[in-house]
């Protein structure tokens, strides 16, 4: 992964706040559903660390 790491994570959690659209929940659900799956999203990017690019020669 590297330096996308942050990258990939928030792609991901966007992908599962997607999906969970299509699951069949209730309004109330759904809304607990997508603040979960945001702050799981927010916490993954903070402790997620990016690897410095390699250097160019």
């Amino acid at each position: 992964m590297g330096k996308y790491s942050k990258a990939i994570v928030a792609a991901l959690t966007a992908g599962l706040l997607a999906v969970q659209q299509a699951l069949p929940l209730t309004d109330e659900q759904r809304g607990w559903v997508t603040i979960v799956l945001a702050v799981l999203g927010a916490v993954g990017v903070y402790a997620v660390e990016n690897k410095p690019a390699e250097p160019t020669k």
